[in-house]
């Protein structure tokens, strides 16, 4: 009798632990957004389990789900059986809407219940932080750099002259107008995001101070311009001696030896058999270019 009891306390254990295999995995805790600059990343707690590797999986509800699709739920696919204890949610939260987020740890065919964030997450809630900014003194202009930080962020600079009360205001401005030389001017910058029409607070006030002279980016100019003349005089003459050189490369002009050279005749010949052949010592015979050449070429062989 006590045999069978202790086998059916047995078997009921086992069953037991069979049927509750997966009660055994425990939820993810400590669910929680960060969220800073328009980027939304969603963090829990690690399941420890000894020896198994644990997964998670991330799903989120947005307003349309919740009212219009039967309180449905869309996975995350970047977020999908993941070993990492932090998701990016930032593409998938794309209205500023409530959204509710869960995760589950998994291990093989062993599923845990869903742990849920507590409360909605909104991103006008984000952190908006001021962007990082580099004030430059360029002669007498005032050069801002400002951190990119992404499409959705405007910036609004506010510039001053030290000393003065009153700042002038320039949205998305890199360079500003010209200054005095001689006093300080001040520069701060905030953030803002029309999507959920909130801005930061304003970056710390850098000042610098105007130097005068001829700024860099006249000196550029001047320099640039003063190359392309040069090269616009000296590419003719470049070209004209490059073809030169190619034609007498190409097409050498010969030099005909002096005895093939046909001299202009006298401007008057003195004809033998005139009047005047008495005093002729020397007959003069004017002879065709062609018979001088036959001569020539006669002699030679």
């Amino acid at each position: 009798k006590h045999i069978l009891i202790y086998l059916f306390s047995l078997f009921f254990f086992l069953l037991l632990g069979i049927l509750g295999e997966d009660a055994l995995l425990p939820a993810p805790q400590n669910i929680t957004i960060l969220s800073t600059n328009m980027k939304h990343f969603l963090t829990w707690s690690p399941v420890i389990i000894q020896g198994e590797t644990v997964r998670y999986s991330v799903e989120f509800q947005g307003e349309y789900e919740r009212e219009y699709a039967n309180e449905s739920w869309i996975p995350i696919c970047e977020c999908s059986l993941i070993t990492a204890t932090v998701c990016n949610i930032t593409e998938d939260i794309s209205a500023t809407v409530a959204y509710n987020l869960r995760v589950r740890a998994n291990v093989g065919a062993r599923r845990s219940e869903w742990g849920a964030l507590k409360g909605f997450f909104n991103r006008i809630t984000t952190s908006l932080t001021p962007p990082l900014m580099k004030v430059i003194a360029d002669g007498y202009h005032l050069l801002v750099e400002l951190e990119d930080m992404g499409p959705a962020f405007q910036f609004c600079v506010l510039y001053w002259k030290k000393g003065e009360p009153g700042a002038k205001e320039v949205s998305s401005v890199v360079h500003l107008d010209t200054m005095e030389a001689g006093p300080d001017y001040c520069v701060k910058a905030q953030t803002y995001v029309e999507a959920i029409n909130r801005s930061s607070s304003f970056s710390q006030t850098q000042c610098v101070r105007a130097q005068g002279g001829t700024s860099m980016w006249l000196v550029t100019a001047l320099i640039s311009s003063a190359g392309f003349a040069v090269a616009a005089l000296t590419l003719p003459f470049l070209t004209w001696k490059t073809s030169k050189i190619f034609q007498y490369s190409c097409c050498p002009i010969a030099v005909l030896p002096d005895t093939l050279k046909v001299s202009e005749p006298p401007t008057q010949l003195i004809l033998c058999g005139s009047e005047e052949a008495e005093q002729c010592d020397l007959m003069v015979r004017v002879m065709p270019s062609e018979e001088v050449l036959r001569m020539w070429f006669q002699e030679t062989l």
